[in-house]
């Protein structure tokens, strides 16, 4: 049985394509752009590539993410929220609290043994809570994702940036730069006013013993560096894996959706429906 999971973000993309709802046999991920089909099936096909598949061989398709409802090929599509909750369990089957961090929105899950979402908070401010003023910063700095990262955990001392407008708090880092201030001081500090908004979302749901984080920022090693020390603890991020939870979770649910619809004698061809959809 192979399934597969196309994750539809604002930034990225994402695909999984799994056997028996356990192995991972591709991935696949591109930039979403403003073609969100285009970029489902250009993820998709990267992971059959990687599978050594075709559209053909899989079984059942979900999608998730903020574009799902533009994937033509699913059987069906769920929320970002069941797939991250779901992909978070697979990762670290330990887990109860789920940080998921995005390009545009921040959001902190409790979740049951099974995956399931019992609660969540979102941030309610502007993109300075989201890994999208992450990308503003860079490109103020002439620096790339990655080297932000890397400067940021040799900062000293880390500087304050208070506003949640992504406006101000870019002013802010502009007059941190004109007085002087060390860059990798101030990207810490950028990094940990992402954090420290992440962690007020968790704490208002109260935190479980371990946490995992979500989403394509945790390949950040500034930014995981800033939610610990935020946290108070380590925090669960598979450095492979982490940014395609919300995939993999859709792949799984994909395949105990597949099978629920085999043990009452139908199949993927006759319940392909678009419009269905699990919360």
């Amino acid at each position: 049985m192979i399934t597969a999971g196309i994750d539809v973000g604002s930034s990225n993309t994402k695909a999984i394509v799994l056997e028996h709802g356990s192995t991972i046999l591709g991935k696949g991920l591109v930039r979403t752009g403003s073609n969100l089909e285009g970029a489902a099936g250009a993820a998709f096909d990267q992971a059959l590539a990687q599978a050594g598949a075709n559209r053909e061989d899989v079984d059942y398709v979900a999608s998730t993410g903020f574009g799902r409802s533009t994937v033509s090929f699913r059987h069906i599509q769920m929320t970002d929220l069941t797939a991250n909750g779901q992909g978070a369990r697979c990762l670290f089957p330990e887990t109860r609290s789920v940080l998921d961090i995005g390009a545009q929105s921040t959001r902190a899950m409790r979740i049951a043994d099974t995956g399931q979402v019992k609660l969540l908070r979102m941030n309610d401010k502007c993109a300075a809570g989201a890994g999208a003023f992450l990308v503003r910063v860079a490109k103020y700095l002439e620096l790339s994702i990655a080297e932000i990262g890397a400067l940021a955990v040799e900062a000293q001392e880390p500087q304050q940036i208070s506003s949640v407008c992504a406006v101000l708090a870019e002013s802010e880092i502009i007059n941190l730069v004109t007085a002087g201030k060390r860059i990798e001081d101030i990207l810490m500090g950028a990094m940990m006013s992402i954090a420290s908004r992440a962690q007020a979302l968790l704490k208002r749901l109260g935190v479980e013993q371990q946490v995992t984080l979500t989403g394509g920022i945790g390949a950040n090693p500034g930014m995981r560096m800033a939610l610990e020390r935020c946290m108070g603890q380590p925090i669960n991020f598979d450095p492979e894996l982490g940014p395609y939870a919300g995939a993999l979770g859709a792949a799984v649910l994909a395949c105990s959706r597949l099978q629920s619809v085999r043990r009452r004698g139908g199949s993927s061809d006759s319940l392909r429906s678009p419009s269905a959809a699990v919360a």
